[in-house]
């Protein structure tokens, strides 16, 4: 990454697997490890819902340069990250998201 200033971003994605069995999940997750690295340095944690195991909550932790994260629509519209979306989407199709920053004081 370059010089340019960052912002730090949480994704939270919060999904229902089909089956409790995360087989496939695990599978999806050896597979897109590649994306995880295209926009530098990615911490992505799956924490599963210990009573219901089919619920997942996937947090992702990234810098993003501020001149990417002012239009996010131009980062939607990547073609990598589109492809990306598609798996997720196949897998669970009603993924909530949410962005959170760090409270700064």
């Amino acid at each position: 990454m370059s010089d340019e200033k960052t912002v730090r971003r949480i994704l939270h994605f919060k999904f229902t697997l089909p089956s409790a069995d995360s087989a496939q999940l695990l599978s999806m997750l050896k597979t897109s490890k590649p994306f995880t690295t295209i926009f530098g340095e990615v911490n992505v944690r799956f924490l599963q819902n210990a009573d219901d195991r089919a619920k997942i909550l996937q947090i992702v932790e990234y810098n993003a340069p501020r001149s990417i994260e002012a239009n996010r629509q131009s980062l939607a519209s990547d073609p990598r990250v589109q492809a990306y979306l598609q798996v997720w989407r196949s897998m669970a199709p009603n993924v909530e998201m949410d962005v959170y920053q760090e409270l700064e004081g």
